[in-house]
């Protein structure tokens, strides 16, 4: 159902609990296959994900072209961007499950999840509540809070382009705000 993709450049270490957290996914059918999108690695982020099964392009290539090659590799009807070292929430799975159900009868949006602050923070609630505000006011998101699409809206989009300094939020604004739903379940850096 899912293809999850995530760009790396020497990633070991904050790969890993991305990996293990997608792996109730895994078994519960959710995530079907993930995707590593290497920019040339020359630590054991390839070994990581050899570890754990996933399916590793490797290129010198621009980010945008690494990930539309993973995007058109996949083989899933829907995409999962995540970047290296993102950890969501344990309610991540019935929430994303949910929503791809929602939207295959539906016009077919695109979801963020909810960027979840660190409790040893300063003003954690503070933090969330101005971040939720951000998104409500100015439909604002962040490559950081990570995507989930249809294959077939990122194909009518166009993908990752190269033109754009950041695709990942390029191709966030060009999904604009009325598209883009925020998931409860939050999303936190490891």
């Amino acid at each position: 159902m899912l293809s999850v993709v995530i760009p790396t450049l020497n990633s070991e270490r904050v790969l890993v609990p991305t990996l293990a957290m997608l792996v109730p996914g895994a078994m519960s059918g959710l995530v079907r296959e993930v995707i590593i999108a290497d920019a040339g690695s020359n630590d054991e982020t390839l070994a990581v994900a050899d570890v754990a099964g996933c399916t590793v392009l490797s290129s010198s290539e621009a980010l945008a072209v690494r990930l539309r090659a993973a995007a058109a590799a996949a083989r899933g009807p829907w995409l999962m961007f995540l970047r290296a070292g993102a950890v969501l929430d344990t309610t991540w799975i019935d929430e994303t499950t949910h929503f791809i159900e929602e939207s295959d009868r539906s016009d077919g949006s695109a979801a963020v999840f909810r960027r979840a602050v660190s409790a040893r923070a300063s003003y954690p609630a503070l933090r969330e509540v101005f971040g939720l505000l951000i998104f409500g006011v100015f439909g604002r998101t962040s490559p950081d809070q990570g995507l989930v699409i249809s294959r077939r809206l990122y194909d009518e989009l166009g993908g990752h382009r190269d033109a754009a300094n950041d695709p990942e939020a390029d191709l966030l604004a060009r999904l604009g705000r009325r598209r883009v739903l925020m998931l409860r379940s939050g999303m936190r850096n490891a």
